[in-house]
């Protein structure tokens, strides 16, 4: 099975169409959202709507730290981060803020784990953004591939049997072995806000059987989205990172 891994949307309409163009092109048989469906973007709605249809369809979708501070606390963001929340809380419905609050932290099938921002504490949203975090995750956590987002830059880590970890940065559109001799954390990049240098949007692909992983980009209207943060009033810097990939 083709199963497409997403994150980070953040309300960005233009992007994520792409990618669910791009997905149902290629012949995914199965969306797994790992969470952060608002904040940033100026469709949210849309957004959390899409998702919500397609888990009706049988995808699976992940809570993450922006969803979760829809109905609790953004005490913890930065101050454009909670500007968005705030500006994003009065754009859903009752029904679109329950579906986000209800939604799981981890779904487990197997030996795979797909959560937001780590598998160790994941409501704590502490990044994986370099090997500490990534030993970290290794030492607490006990499945053979984990699968996350949060971090905005596609990653992947490894740790041999000899517990030695190692990292490297995927080359786009080229398949993975998650070889079983190793233990695997995959950090995928943002669909809403890439923050790499790329403007582009980013997805991965996990074929389940082979157990093989690729990442991709999708060039989107990324003017549009830009143009609508900043129609909606929300900061500049919003519809700069979106142009610039930063």
């Amino acid at each position: 099975m083709l199963i497409a891994l997403l994150t980070d949307i953040h309300g960005n309409r233009e992007a994520f169409s792409a990618c669910l163009d791009h997905a149902r092109l290629i012949g995914v048989d199965r969306f797994i959202f790992l969470g952060d469906y608002v904040g940033y973007g100026a469709d949210p709605a849309w957004v959390v709507d899409t998702v919500r249809a397609l888990v009706d369809e049988g995808a699976v979708a992940l809570l993450g730290n922006h969803d979760a501070a829809i109905d609790g606390s953004d005490a913890g963001m930065n101050p454009i981060a909670q500007e968005a929340i705030r500006w994003t809380r009065g754009q859903l419905g009752l029904g679109q803020r329950d579906f986000l609050t209800n939604l799981p932290l981890i779904h487990e099938e197997g030996s795979v784990l797909y959560t937001h921002a780590n598998g160790y504490a994941p409501r704590d949203w502490d990044y994986i953004s370099g090997l500490g975090e990534a030993v970290r995750h290794f030492n607490l956590v006990d499945a053979h591939i984990t699968f996350c987002g949060h971090v905005h830059v596609p990653m992947l880590y490894h740790m041999s049997t000899t517990a030695k970890v190692g990292t490297f940065s995927p080359v786009i559109n080229t398949e993975i072995p998650l070889l079983a001799t190793r233990t695997w954390l995959a950090v995928i990049g943002a669909v809403g806000q890439p923050r790499d240098g790329v403007p582009a949007a980013n997805y991965a692909v996990f074929d389940d059987a082979r157990q093989e992983l690729r990442y991709l980009r999708v060039p989107y209207d990324t003017a549009t989205a830009a143009r609508k943060v900043r129609e909606a009033g929300l900061p500049e810097k919003l519809a700069q990172r979106l142009e610039q990939g930063a």
